[in-house]
């Protein structure tokens, strides 16, 4: 995924969860945050950040920036992450296209990838037909529910970084759609690299941690890989090993 036109800045403030002050130029602007997660340990005041550039189209929106990605510091070094939340599932969907994400039980090649489906109350980010990877005359068919996860602790990748229901109603969901014998799967898009795992975040949302470990032991994927994120671009990359163990 790329996007048409980066500019840096430095983070200020963030007045609520849809704007914050950025240093853009010399100049203190207003512009959008596309995440409205807490991302306290992402955003400090001085933070790197890049941003979409939409001041070429003044006047059909309120702001001329949107926040995209940010330096991280981490030890010696610091880490890139995309923080758009819109992202993730357009990165998800590109990927399963070009072949790049291959569905556990599926065979090389998809027939079909739908953005938000509907099964039971819930809609799903993807809905995906293909032939099965050990019979190619069967098609199967399968939702995917994808999660965009930026908080990271020394290599640990976590999510949620807020309570979520709606996170939990979905994996509830994912399981009922399992039992009526569609394929499921949840896929952490980590819009970052440099992280070893992927654990549910017990301590801030233990609800959605035990949910998830209801949902593997249904048979529903659970799915976490990387991204390559530099600044106007990020896309899904490697594998991150999961580990579901109640660790809160």
């Amino acid at each position: 995924m790329k996007y048409k036109k980066i500019c840096e800045g430095v983070f200020l403030d963030r007045p609520n969860r849809f704007i914050a002050n950025v240093l853009i130029h010399g100049k203190e602007e207003r512009v959008h945050v596309k995440n409205t997660g807490r991302c306290r340990e992402l955003l400090p005041p001085g933070a790197r950040l890049w941003l979409e550039d939409f001041s070429d189209a003044e006047g059909a929106r309120k702001t001329k920036y949107d926040v995209i990605a940010v330096e991280k510091k981490v030890g010696d070094g610091s880490l890139m992450i995309n923080m758009d939340s819109q992202a993730p599932n357009k990165i998800a969907e590109e990927a399963l296209l070009n072949g790049w994400l291959k569905l556990p039980g599926f065979g090389n090649e998809l027939s079909l990838v739908k953005r938000e489906k509907t099964f039971g109350s819930s809609r799903f980010d993807l809905y995906v037909e293909g032939c099965d990877s050990t019979d190619p005359e069967k098609t199967k068919k399968a939702f995917v529910e994808v999660k965009g996860c930026t908080l990271e602790n020394d290599g640990v990748a976590m999510f949620p970084d807020a309570p979520t229901e709606r996170g939990v109603k979905h994996i509830r969901e994912l399981i009922e759609a399992k039992k009526a014998g569609y394929e499921a799967a949840i896929l952490f898009v980590i819009q970052m690299k440099g992280v070893t795992v992927f654990r549910p975040n017990d301590i801030t949302h233990p609800q959605f941690g035990e949910a998830l470990r209801e949902a593997a032991a249904a048979g529903v994927h659970i799915l976490a890989y990387d991204c390559h994120v530099v600044p106007g671009v990020v896309e899904l990359r490697d594998p991150v090993p999961v580990d579901l163990t109640k660790w809160a």
